[in-house]
């Protein structure tokens, strides 16, 4: 018994210390396999997601790319050590070298990105402006204008542009012209394609230089030069006057010299002295606006008024009341009769013409080229505003004129209004009124009567 309790207790010891020597074995395995760096890391991509940049992500963006870049450079690669773990000053100096190696390339890097992007987005807005204002013609314009006078002073002061330019802007675009690349180059591109006919009249707008006006300032201006004299001045000094110059146009800029007194053999005039005048421009001048101003009376001004209105009232009421008075005029001298022989039921009259009415049935309205009525009221006067066919005039069985609008303009029967699609009575000496236009409507009643009676006589049985 003694024996077998030894063995069973040396058994136990022996595997007691084999798994305390695995642990320690496991241990020292896994604090070398850490300290050396040999735990695999997670993988991750280093590409950055493309994505929109905002403004104000420019630089961080740009800031972290460049650190990205040089982090990753530096590779360790793993050592494998029998000690525990790499001396704490080992690991401080590779840190300071990664940290020291990431500040001066993103120094580097980022302020060359931002101007690039800088120098993009601010060319195309400056060159769109200028493009903008200032066009194809305009340039042309302001580069004869200098090569001529050379002095950009005149250049405003004589040239017509497109726009009103100031001096300062005229100053700018010239520079540019001359010192910009991508401007001079964009405006001799957009030059080179206008017209033939633009250029030449472009070039006929140059103005005259100063050697140009000595020469034609000698002429004097006792003379009445001719085309031929200007004419010869050009075959004389062909280098002298721009290539576009006519001796029409010298002739006018000669005109214009001696008109203010700016040639050789002209004197200034002096300046009026009391009340001599030289023109009717210092006539002007001399005048006082102040004098020439009328005080306004508003108590005349409202009694003439009152007086235009009562004036105006009677004219409407005497046009108002005048066919009448012509109807009564007609029927009182017997004037009558003439309109009507055995053929004519009615009579439409007007100032200027008379219509008769020779059928049951008449159309009257506005006659065209496509269309024809029977009453033709352009005749009487302005019918702009009466419809093509503007009514329909009917003599029914019982002797009963009826007018019928089919037009869209109201007709006045008797100061009464018949709107479209309406129907009215017409009696005789009716006044009818259309867009302005006014008629008398006249019935034949000898015709009329003879009509009722044969009517009268059908109808009995």
């Amino acid at each position: 018994c003694v024996f077998l309790m030894r063995g069973l207790i040396t058994a136990s010891l022996k595997s007691r210390s084999e798994d305390e020597e695995s642990t320690a074995v496991k241990r020292t395995a896994a604090q070398a396999f850490s300290g050396a760096g040999m735990i695999p890391k997670r993988r991750s991509s280093s590409r950055s997601i493309k994505r929109k940049k905002f403004d104000d992500e420019l630089v961080e963006s740009s800031l972290a790319k460049s650190t990205s870049r040089v982090k990753g450079q530096p590779v360790i690669e793993p050592i494998r050590c029998h000690g525990n773990d790499l001396a704490s000053s080992d690991k401080k100096k590779v840190i300071k070298s990664g940290s020291s190696l990431t500040p001066p390339l993103s120094m580097l890097m980022a302020p060359s990105s931002m101007t690039k992007r800088m120098k993009r987005n601010k060319q195309p807005l400056q060159i769109t402006k200028d493009l903008g204002r200032w066009k194809p013609t305009d340039d042309l314009l302001l580069i004869n204008a200098v090569l001529q006078t050379t002095d950009l002073t005149s250049v405003h002061l004589g040239v017509k542009f497109s726009c009103r330019f100031t001096l300062r802007e005229i100053q700018e675009r010239w520079y540019a012209l001359l010192y910009d690349p991508v401007i001079s180059k964009l405006a001799w591109q957009a030059m080179r394609q206008l017209h033939p006919e633009a250029i030449a009249a472009i070039q006929s707008k140059a103005l005259f230089s100063q050697t140009e006006e000595a020469l034609l300032a000698k002429i004097t201006s006792s003379s009445q030069p001719k085309l031929e004299v200007f004419q010869d001045l050009l075959n004389k000094h062909p280098n002298v006057f721009y290539p576009s110059r006519t001796a029409k146009n010298l002739m006018v800029h000669w005109q214009l010299l001696k008109q203010y007194y700016l040639l050789e053999d002209q004197s200034v005039q002096p300046l009026p002295k009391g009340e001599q005048v030289l023109n009717f421009s210092d006539a002007e001048q001399v005048v006082d606006d102040a004098k020439l101003k009328d005080s306004r009376d508003e108590v005349l001004e409202h009694e003439l008024m009152i007086a235009d209105r009562h004036q105006k009232r009677e004219i409407r009421q005497l046009e108002q009341e005048l066919p009448r008075w012509q109807v009564l005029v007609d029927s009182i001298t017997g004037m009558n009769s003439p309109d009507f022989d055995n053929q004519t039921l009615a009579a439409l009259r007007g100032r200027m013409v008379r219509y008769l009415m020779r059928s049951r049935e008449i159309t009257l309205g506005r006659a065209t080229k496509d269309k024809q009525i029977d009453v033709d009221l352009s005749l009487e006067g302005p019918a702009w505003k009466i419809s093509r066919k503007q009514g329909i005039i009917k003599l029914k069985n019982n002797g009963d004129f009826f007018i019928a609008n089919e037009g869209r303009r109201p007709i006045y029967i008797d100061g009464r209004p018949v709107l479209s699609g309406n129907k009215w009575k017409l009696n005789n000496n009716s006044v009818m009124e259309i867009a302005g236009l006014r008629f008398v409507f006249l019935i034949n009643q000898e015709l009329i009567s003879l009509i009722k009676a044969e009517a009268a006589k059908m109808n009995q049985p």
